[in-house]
C-alpha cells in the first residue's frame, strides 16, 4: 500500500489588499508538518503555485526552504515531489535541485528538450517507495504547460491543447515502461497545474491561463492508466471522474470569494494500482474574513450601522485581527465614503481590506445611441466627452454642471502651456 499528501497552491509570499500574510502561511505549514508527523504518508506531491510571484520575497524564501528542511528531519522517509505553477519562476524553483534531492526531494519546474527537440519525458518520472523501500508508484511530474513547453502536432484544430494531450500520451507511455521494470502492479500518478473545463473559478484570485478560455483542457487529457491525478490552479476543492481527478485546492482563502471554502489537503491510498480512499483534511483558518453586509451590497448608512455595530475582539494581537470587505451600494459619486468607513471602524480590532463599489443604476441603464462612444478616431474625441460617458456608463445619470467645472478646472491645470 502507498499513501501520499496532495496539496497545491500556497501561494506563499501572497500581499492581500497590502497585507501580509506571513503569519497565516506559517502556522499552515506548521499545521502540515504536524500532519506529516502524525499521519506518516510515504509521499507528499504539490501540484504548483508554491508562491504567489515569480519573484518572492526572502520572507516567503525562507518560509519553503525551512518547512522543507524540517520536514525531512521530522519524517526522513517522506518523498516530496514538487511542480511549478503559473505563478511559480519554474527555472528558479528547480535551481537547488541537486541539493533538495539529498533530502528526498525532487522538483519539476520546466520542460527541457532533447537534440531533436522532443521533450524530456525521463525528467517527470519519479518513483515513489513505500515504507519498506519497495518502489510500486510512479508520479509523472509534469508543471505548469505553457504553449512553447508541449510537442508540436500538425495538422490539428488547437495546437495548445492537443499538444498537452500527446504530452501527457507520451509521458503515460514512458511511465508505464518504467512501471513494467521497477513495479508492474504499481499505480501511475500525474500531476498537472491547469484549468480543467467545467471546473469552477475563483476569478478574484486566479489568474487566466491565457486569454479568452484557451486554456481550458478536458478530462479525457489524462489517460485511464493514470489511477489517480493530483491537480492545481483552482482554488476550490473539486473531483472529476469519479474522484479519480481531483483539485486539493487552496490552503488559505486566497480572496474574499474563497472565504466559504472548505481548505483542505487530500491523503489518499493506492493499493497495488487501485485507488482505494481519498481522505479530505481540513486545514484549521487561523484568520477570518468577512464581508459586511453578509450578502450582496447595502447602501453606505446601512453598512456604516452594521460596522458600528460589529464587536471584535480587542485582546488578538494584529496578525489575528479579521479582514474585512465592505459592500457599498451607491447612487453616486460619494468623495467621504472611504473616510467614514473608516471612522466607523475606529478602535475596532479588524484590517479593512477593501471597499467594493456597486452600482445599483448601472444594472438596469439601458445606454442609448447618444450615450455611448462610438467607434470612431480617438483623436476625434475630447478629454471632456470620454469623461462624460464614462460618468453615465457608470452612473446612469449626467454629471451635474458643478462636476463638469471642477474636471475642466483640472483639465487646464493639466495641459501643458504653448
Amino acid at each position: 500500500m502507498l499513501t501520499f499528501f496532495h496539496t497545491a497552491d500556497w501561494h506563499l509570499g501572497q500581499s492581500f489588499y497590502g497585507f501580509d500574510r506571513d503569519y497565516e502561511h506559517r502556522r499552515f505549514l506548521e499545521w502540515l508538518l504536524a500532519e506529516l508527523q502524525s499521519r506518516r504518508p510515504d509521499a507528499m506531491i504539490v501540484s504548483g503555485d508554491i508562491f504567489d510571484s515569480v519573484n518572492p520575497s526572502a520572507t516567503a524564501q525562507h518560509r519553503y526552504y525551512s518547512f522543507l528542511a524540517a520536514a525531512h528531519r521530522t519524517v526522513p522517509d517522506l518523498q516530496i515531489v514538487i511542480t511549478a505553477g503559473n505563478h511559480d519562476a519554474g527555472a528558479r524553483l528547480e535551481a537547488p535541485a541537486e541539493l533538495l534531492n539529498s533530502l528526498n526531494i525532487q522538483v519539476v519546474g520546466t520542460v527541457t528538450r532533447d537534440k531533436q527537440g522532443h521533450p524530456e519525458l525521463d525528467r517527470f518520472l519519479v518513483p515513489l517507495r513505500d515504507r519498506h523501500g519497495q518502489v510500486c508508484a510512479i508520479v509523472l511530474a509534469i508543471p505548469f504547460l505553457r504553449p512553447s513547453d508541449v510537442p508540436v502536432i500538425a495538422d490539428v484544430t488547437d495546437p495548445y491543447l492537443d499538444g498537452i494531450r500527446e504530452l501527457y500520451r507520451r509521458t503515460t507511455e514512458a511511465a508505464a515502461k518504467l512501471r513494467e521494470q521497477l513495479c508492474p502492479n504499481g499505480a501511475l500518478i500525474a500531476m498537472g497545474h491547469c484549468h480543467l473545463s467545467g471546473g469552477m473559478e475563483s476569478r478574484d484570485s486566479e489568474r487566466r491561463l491565457f486569454i479568452g478560455g484557451a486554456e481550458a483542457i478536458t478530462p479525457d487529457m489524462f489517460p485511464t492508466e493514470l489511477s489517480y491525478v493530483a491537480l492545481g490552479h483552482l482554488h476550490r476543492p473539486q473531483q472529476f471522474c469519479g474522484g479519480r481527478i481531483r483539485y486539493s485546492g487552496s490552503t488559505i482563502p486566497l480572496s474574499f470569494s474563497e472565504a466559504s471554502y472548505p481548505h483542505q489537503i487530500l491523503h489518499g491510498k493506492l493499493e497495488g494500482n487501485n485507488l482505494t480512499g481519498v481522505e479530505e483534511i481540513l486545514i484549521p483558518r487561523t484568520t477570518p474574513l468577512i464581508s459586511v453586509p453578509n450578502s450582496g451590497c447595502a447602501p453606505v448608512e446601512q453598512a456604516l450601522q452594521e460596522l458600528q455595530a460589529f464587536v471584535s475582539d480587542s485582546t488578538l494581537p494584529p496578525e489575528l485581527h479579521p479582514f474585512l470587505e465592505v459592500r457599498i451600494q451607491e447612487e453616486g459619486p460619494d468623495p467621504a465614503r472611504r473616510r467614514r468607513i473608516e471612522e466607523a471602524l475606529t478602535h475596532k480590532a479588524v484590517r479593512l481590506a477593501t471597499i467594493r463599489v456597486e452600482n445599483s443604476l448601472r444594472s438596469k441603464l439601458e445606454l442609448t445611441e447618444d450615450s455611448v462612444v462610438q467607434e470612431t478616431d480617438l483623436k476625434s474625441i475630447s478629454p471632456e466627452e470620454i469623461f462624460l460617458n464614462a460618468y453615465m456608463e457608470r452612473y446612469g445619470q449626467a454629471a451635474d454642471e458643478s462636476l463638469i467645472l471642477a474636471f475642466r478646472e483640472i483639465l487646464l491645470q493639466e495641459t501643458p502651456e504653448s
